[in-house]
Order: structure tokens, then sequence, then C-alpha cells
């Protein structure tokens, strides 16, 4: 979650923090509206339509707002949030140059929805609190991950190189990762990853090896929010049959979606500046053939 405001005022300026005056109803209406239990270990963030400080949003003008649109969707590109609360009407207007109304705007930044919210500042003063609430509880709501247990496989050949898949979309190369996906509610963690094996790579009957790695990665996916919580287990195949299709219609893309694989050395993935998953693959990768699987999975970050 991404909160968008329209500028500091003086106070929130001088205290070096976003909506500092404590008469700013912000942060009450966050945990209020449940997207925080307390204040505040979440990942929030917070930055504003144009860094000009003034005394009122009123002071503001048109060239304030200079290239807040481009910046906005590089954040929304480069931090993948789910959606982008604006904290009140002049924020987007601002930002994009039309006026919006509250709740969810057809607009998107690459994937990530947008969200208009009343205004917090004790200049809107006129809006109650429960009215307020009512439109952050609706954002929360919208943006509350929906789980996603999930299993992978560490497919390795007999020469220790690994097998890696990645699912690019516009503006995104993606990022390389092992076979698998989602389980589904009526199958066991050991079904779930045989049948991804299968559907990923068309092998079928192979034998799975420990669970070696957890994980647990929250991301965004077209305006919904997934909390997926993984496990890994080492699979040892034959890489001459192992026949992917990249042509099979995966993953959430849907039909006519198209992956990319290959076979990594361990070296490779040391020289590569592509992105990996889990992102300290490559460490792992070496620990684990220098070393026995662990004899209890590790959590491996995301």
């Amino acid at each position: 979650m991404l909160f968008c405001g329209i500028n500091p005022g003086r106070v929130s300026a001088a205290a070096g923090a976003h909506f500092a005056n404590p008469r700013n109803d912000f942060w009450r209406l966050l945990h209020a509206a449940g997207f925080t239990p307390r204040l505040l270990e979440h990942v929030i963030g917070v930055t504003n339509a144009t860094s000009r400080t003034t005394s009122g949003s009123g002071d503001l003008r048109s060239a304030d707002f200079a290239g807040a649109a481009e910046r906005l969707d590089h954040l929304a590109s480069q931090l993948k949030p789910g959606w982008i609360g604006f904290v009140g009407k002049e924020a987007y207007r601002g930002a994009f140059r039309e006026r919006p109304e509250l709740g969810v705007q057809e607009r998107r930044l690459a994937d990530t929805r947008l969200f208009v919210l009343p205004s917090t500042s004790p200049a809107n003063a006129a809006v109650p609190w429960e009215e307020r609430l009512r439109w952050f509880g609706e954002l929360a709501a919208l943006s509350e991950p929906v789980p996603r247990p999930g299993v992978r496989a560490l497919m390795l050949d007999a020469d220790d190189r690994v097998l890696l898949l990645r699912y690019p979309t516009a503006g995104d190369p993606g990022v390389w990762v092992g076979p698998g996906g989602a389980v589904e509610p009526s199958e066991t963690d050991e079904q779930a990853l045989l049948r991804e094996i299968e559907e990923e790579t068309h092998l079928r009957d192979v034998e799975l090896g420990p669970w070696i790695w957890t994980r647990r990665h929250v991301w965004a996916w077209r305006g919904k929010v997934y909390d997926t919580r993984e496990r890994f287990a080492i699979v040892r195949v034959d890489a001459r049959n192992v026949e992917p299709d990249a042509s099979d219609s995966l993953f959430f893309g849907g039909p006519g979606t198209r992956f990319e694989y290959r076979w990594w050395t361990l070296a490779e993935l040391e020289a590569t500046p592509d992105r990996l998953s889990p992102r300290r693959l490559v460490a792992l990768l070496r620990g684990l053939l220098e070393h026995c699987p662990p004899p209890d999975p590790v959590d491996v970050g995301v």
C-alpha cells in the first residue's frame, strides 16, 4: 500500500515526517480502518504529489505538480503496491489534471489500482470522522491480502544445474523462480507440487526430495494483494526429460501467456543481473551444494 498526500505542510516539513500535524487524523484513521493493529510496523509507504511546503494546499500552483504523474508511475512500477491511496481529491487532481470522485478510479499505474480518500487535514473537518473512516475502511477491505499457500521445486540435474522459469509481462522481464504454484484446497503440498511440475515441465512420477526452505511473499497482481507462503522441496531429475512448453497457458496470465525457462549453473547465477527468487538464491544454493539439506525447512525470506 502506498498513500499519496498532496504536499507537506509546515508542521510536517519541520518534523521531517508525513502527516505530522497532531490535528491531522491520517494515522488514527489508518489504525481505526484496520490497516494496522498498532501504529506502525507494516509495509505502508507515504509520498506526496508535490514536495513544495506551503501553509495550505490552496497556495499550490499547477507548476508545482510537474512530473508528478510520471514519478508515481515509476513508484508503481518499481515498488508494485497493490493500491495507491490518494489522501484527498486535490492530491489526485494535482498529479493527473482531472477531478476525481472518491473511491476506486478507472486509471491504473502499471498493475497498481488507484483509490481517492477524503482529505484527513484539519481543513477538511467539515467531513465527519465516520464518513472518512468509511472510505478508509473500504480501501482497507480491498487491500486485504488473499492467503495463497504455495509450493516450489528446487529442480536440479546431475550436474547440479537448477531449472528456473520466468514470466515476463509488458514492461517487466519478471523474476526467475523454480517450478511451482498455488496449493488447491483439496490438495496436499506434495500433490500440488507434483501437479505443478507436470504442468510446467511435463515430467510425471518424479520423486520429491526433502522440504528445505519456506518463504513468505506479499505481492500484488491486477489490483489484488496476495499473501503467499511457500515451501520448497529438492527434486532431482534428468535434464533430458524436461520439456517445458513456453506456449502453455500458465500462471495468472491466462491464454496466450508465455514463459521462459533455462538451466543455470551456480556460476551463471552468480554473474546474472536478473532478479531471482528467493532473492538469496545464489547463497542458498551454494550452501546446499556444499552441505547436506537442513534437517528442518529454513525460512529464506522474500
